[in-house]
């Protein structure tokens, strides 16, 4: 069975910086154990997105709505956390985004049957891409992995799991 997973925005500024959370500092040892094993058997492809902005990103809609600077291309911010950087040679893409979902990401998704998603924000990015490949790709097994994800709050988190859930995807590994 084909299968990939998607570890969305797992980046400095996200996890350990302006705008990183306890919850997705607890959340990654759970992270890099899962990439570990899945690197052992080699069955997955990787593919990281990176949420990237421009100097200008307070001058844009979301910008303006979250007037926090944060993974502005090219800063320690923007950058996938030390912890995952041995995964990124191994990963099939790293995806630069520059909203919530990723308009790339599925032409690359198409010959998997089975896509799973982790990362952060689970109310926010996670459930963008999620359902943006559930639409382009509705027969597509979608699942989420509850454990390796972290919302804004732990409140948003769990609407979060209900609206994919809601939407037929799989949650996986949730509490």
């Amino acid at each position: 069975m084909a299968k990939a997973l998607i570890i969305i925005d797992m980046q400095n500024d996200f996890v350990h910086g302006l705008l990183g959370t306890n919850e997705a500092k607890a959340m990654l040892p759970r992270l890099v154990k899962k990439l570990d094993e899945i690197v052992a058997e080699g069955a997955v492809d990787l593919i990281f997105t990176q949420d990237t902005h421009a100097e200008n990103y307070l001058e844009t809609q979301e910008g303006r709505n979250l007037p926090v600077e944060h993974c502005i291309k090219k800063t320690q911010g923007w950058q996938i956390v030390p912890e995952l950087q041995k995964f990124i040679p191994r990963a099939k893409a790293v995806i630069e985004k520059k909203a919530f979902g990723s308009t790339r990401l599925p032409s690359l998704l198409k010959p998997y049957e089975v896509v799973e998603f982790a990362g952060v924000c689970t109310d926010i990015c996670v459930v963008s891409n999620a359902l943006l490949i559930k639409a382009f790709y509705p027969e597509q097994r979608i699942q989420i992995d509850a454990a390796c994800c972290a919302g804004s709050s732990p409140e948003a988190h769990l609407k979060a799991l209900d609206v994919m859930k809601n939407c037929q995807c799989k949650i996986i590994n949730a509490d």
